[in-house]
Formats: structure tokens, C-alpha cells, sequence
């Protein structure tokens, strides 16, 4: 079931807690992804807040908002690129996104199969994916007072095959959201030491949130060689054989 989209805005954009979640996993997706010069940015869910970065030089970026969950004009100040879709069939065309960001998506949806599909249908080839989820492991998804902790959580191995079975290809994975999820000054004022110290330790001991890239996989072809291929034309077809012991001069 998706949050609403008021009390999702109220978190990252109007508490000290919701603010240090979103620098804290904007830096980290922008560690994989620096920059989107002239590339289709399309973040679903509620990814809007990771998206600015990429508003100057990308050559489109549009903000899917699921109708369960409500939108929100985005970014302040600037044209409105945020839309309100069914949470499995969106306004774009087939193949023409180059980066997707899904936020607050895929926990939350009560069609995962149904999202991941309409996911690969839109990624073009080349595209990539990045897939942000509650870790089950972490703080995070323990707390009713975030976000991340609404919708199932995952592990790594968990959302890894999942996205393998709709034909996307895991390429890379970071946690983040070390830092406890506490509104007390003392853990707000050391959350940076938290995220930096969290980045030695192993996968699946602290981070609230696991990030997975994944590019969009096509399956070869099923039909064979057709007979054309399989008996090829000879060079030679369709010249006279030289005959044994017949003077060519």
C-alpha cells in the first residue's frame, strides 16, 4: 500500500530526519550516476526528491506519481514535470527511457510482477535501472516513523532474483541510510560520521536501504537458423565444375 503523498513530502522536505535520508541517498545514487547529459531521467514512486541533480542537463525528466499514493507539483519554482499514472501503466513510450529510479515503488506496489514489467518495457536499449528499496536487514524497515519502514522489505538476494525473473541484469549494489532513524539531535549531528563509517562494514549488517542497478536484458532469439543460413550458397554456385582431365587451354 503507497503513503500518501503529503505525509511523504512532509517527511523529506519539512524534517531534519526526512532531509538527512534524502542527501544521504541522492549522494550515493549520484556516486553511480554523476551525470545524465541529454539522456530521459523518470523516477517512480515518490523519487522526485532524488531527481533535481539531473534537471539542467538531462533532455527530459519526469516525475511518475502512482494514483494510490497522490502527486505533488515538482520541483518548486521550476515547470512542473511530476505526473499522476496507474501505478502499472504509464504514459511513456516503449524503450524511451535511459535512466529509471524507483523510490517508495516497488515495496509499496500490490503488482510487483505487473511494475517490474511496465519498468522493462520502458527502458531503452543501454538504459539503466536503479531499484531503491528497505533493506530487511536494517533500522529502517523497523520503524514506522520513515517511510522505509511501509511496504516489504528485501534483502539483497531477495530483490536480486526478483529482477532477474523480468529479465534484468543486476549490475552493481550499495546500501546507505547507515546513520539510525532518530529524530534526536545527538544522532542527527553525527550522521555523517554513521554514513561514512557504515560504508566499511559488509552489506548486510547496517544500511537501512539497499540500491541495486540493473540494466534491461533481451533475450536471443528462439527460432534458429532458418534453412538459408543453415545451407549457405556455395561461392561457386552456379559456375560449371571443371571436369577431370580436360586440357583448360
Amino acid at each position: 500500500m503507497h503513503l500518501d503523498v503529503q505525509d511523504l513530502r512532509n517527511f523529506y522536505y519539512r524534517s531534519t530526519l526526512g532531509r538527512a535520508a534524502q542527501k544521504s541517498v541522492r549522494d550515493t545514487m549520484l556516486g553511480l550516476w554523476p551525470e545524465a547529459q541529454g539522456q530521459t531521467v523518470v523516477g517512480f514512486g515518490f523519487a522526485v526528491p532524488l531527481l533535481r541533480p539531473y534537471l539542467k542537463t538531462a533532455r527530459r525528466v519526469i516525475g511518475l506519481m502512482p494514483g494510490p499514493q497522490g502527486v505533488m507539483r515538482w520541483p518548486a519554482g521550476g515547470p512542473n514535470v511530476s505526473v499522476l499514472c496507474e501505478e502499472t501503466l504509464w504514459p511513456i513510450e516503449t524503450g524511451h527511457v535511459d535512466k529509471l529510479v524507483l523510490l517508495h515503488g516497488l515495496e509499496t506496489c500490490e503488482n510487483p510482477t505487473a511494475l517490474l514489467d511496465e519498468c522493462y518495457r520502458v527502458l531503452g536499449p543501454g538504459g539503466k535501472a536503479l531499484f531503491i528499496v528497505p533493506n530487511r536487514a536494517g533500522l529502517w524497515s523497523r520503524s514506522d516513523r520513515t517511510p522505509f519502514g511501509f511496504g516489504r522489505p528485501y534483502t539483497l538476494s531477495q530483490l536480486e532474483a526478483q529482477l532477474k525473473k523480468h529479465h534484468f541484469l543486476p549490475d552493481r549494489h550499495v546500501a546507505t541510510l547507515y546513520q539510525p532513524p532518530s529524530r534526536r539531535r545527538f544522532w542527527r549531528k553525527t550522521a555523517a560520521f554513521w554514513e561514512k563509517t557504515g560504508r566499511s562494514l559488509p552489506l548486510v549488517m547496517a544500511g537501512g536501504v539497499l540500491m541495486v542497478e540493473a540494466s534491461k536484458r533481451v533475450p536471443a532469439p528462439t527460432g534458429g537458423l532458418t534453412e538459408a543460413v543453415r545451407r549457405p550458397l556455395d561461392v561457386l554456385d552456379g559456375f560449371g565444375k571443371p571436369v577431370a582431365g580436360r586440357n583448360s587451354s
